[in-house]
């Protein structure tokens, strides 16, 4: 059997539920992506009821009950981010780790003005786990979730643009949020709003191109680069922030580049040395254009994007008694799945997926391409084997799981 390379879209995005068109733009998926996306702020006006992701009782039961660390949450006031020390401490009895949150403290930040961002949350809050690994799947980039948690008339960043395309979906409370054009546009990771004070401020001073006020269930597209400043009205304002880490042009150039190099760390000729004496690289750069422009021709960039793209994000949850019970109860009726936001790619006879890689005979190569589809299947079709292989691997998980 031959098999040419087949790429798995995330099985959260293939189930028919697409959260972008439904639950977060009032216009087609087809339409933002040639009209909207990378270029226009968009504001859609009730986009629908949000309460199943997030709310302000989620986020008591973080700061108070989960135990959470630093970076997981921070503080943010008057444009400045408070220092670690001034709201964790040590855990207690059992648990000596210094840096847990301490929910008095937190509670005395925000009564005072201060900003409660929860960091990660797809990491932290399993409907946005959830949510997020659906919307990276769609957009085809990584996704983060923050929460802003705001008290009534206070801001806790000052103007400034993000590096990454920016979702904001307001969940309770109201904010008032002022845009201007970039100052710097589609900014790149290294980049930040920091070298550009002094025009961001000056920008900020002019006419805005959006003024509005966020009531519960809008949502507001930004793309990265667009200067923002936002403050909270009269009650707690809770927001999320769904930033989209783009792939760049110039991220794709640079994995094209040291797939180039690598090919010539093989030629002994762009190994050698330069001449003695030499004092500039004039006398060499022709020759090593010529060898350089060659092996970009040559180079293919695939593997290292794939290799990146799949460290950008983590596999869906996969709980390990769950796991050992469906490898040791394993029989030809139970029901499997392939595991959610595996990034997985067969290349010849190589599963490649976040949790590793997994080559196989020929005879399984069928097993392989059905699981790649997403659905469930029971054990006994796809080989008893070939399952308790895939469980064990972290690639399988049961179905109810």
């Amino acid at each position: 059997m031959s098999t040419a390379s087949t790429t798995l879209r995330d099985t959260a995005a293939d189930d028919g539920c697409r959260v972008l068109e439904t639950r977060l733009i009032g216009i087609s998926s087809e339409e933002f992506a040639t009209e909207v996306w990378g270029r226009a702020p968009l504001l859609t006006r009730r986009a629908g009821d949000f309460a199943d992701l997030f709310s302000a009782s989620a986020v008591d039961e973080l700061v108070s009950r989960r135990g959470l660390r630093t970076p997981f949450l921070r503080v943010a006031k008057d444009g400045s981010t408070l220092p670690e020390s001034s709201y964790t401490s040590s855990a207690g009895v059992g648990a000596s780790v210094a840096d847990q949150l301490d929910d008095t403290a937190l509670w005395r930040s925000f009564a005072d003005g201060g900003t409660l961002v929860l960091q990660a949350l797809q990491r932290t809050w399993e409907p946005i786990t959830d949510f997020a690994a659906r919307l990276g799947a769609e957009l085809g980039h990584p996704v983060q979730a923050n929460a802003y948690v705001t008290p009534p008339q206070n801001r806790g960043f000052d103007d400034h643009y993000d590096v990454h395309d920016v979702f904001v979906v307001q969940i309770a409370g109201t904010k008032r949020w002022i845009i201007h054009e970039p100052v710097h546009a589609d900014p790149l990771r290294d980049q930040p709003w920091t070298d550009h004070r002094a025009a961001i401020a000056d920008a900020a001073r002019g006419d805005a191109h959006i003024d509005t006020v966020l009531e519960p269930g809008d949502v507001l597209y930004l793309p990265r680069g667009w200067l923002h400043a936002a403050e909270a009205q009269g009650a707690v304002s809770i927001h999320l922030t769904l930033g989209v880490h783009t792939w760049t042009r110039y991220a794709l150039a640079e994995q094209l580049t040291r797939s180039a190099l690598a090919l010539l760390r093989d030629d002994a000729e762009m190994r050698g040395s330069l001449p003695l004496g030499v004092d500039g690289p004039d006398g060499e750069l022709a020759f090593v254009r010529r060898r350089l422009v060659d092996a970009l021709a040559e180079a293919d960039p695939t593997p290292a994007f794939h290799r990146t793209r799949r460290g950008q994000a983590r596999p869906g949850p996969m709980g390990p008694l769950a796991q050992l019970a469906a490898v040791d109860g394993l029989g030809p009726n139970a029901p499997v799945r392939l595991r959610a936001a595996l990034e997985a790619r067969l290349e010849g006879r190589r599963l490649t997926t976040r949790v590793g890689w997994l080559d196989f005979p020929e005879a399984d190569l069928p097993s392989v391409l059905r699981v790649l589809d997403g659905n469930v299947h029971f054990a006994g079709e796809l080989g008893l084997p070939f399952v308790e292989r895939l469980l064990r691997a972290g690639v399988l998980v049961p179905a109810g799981s």
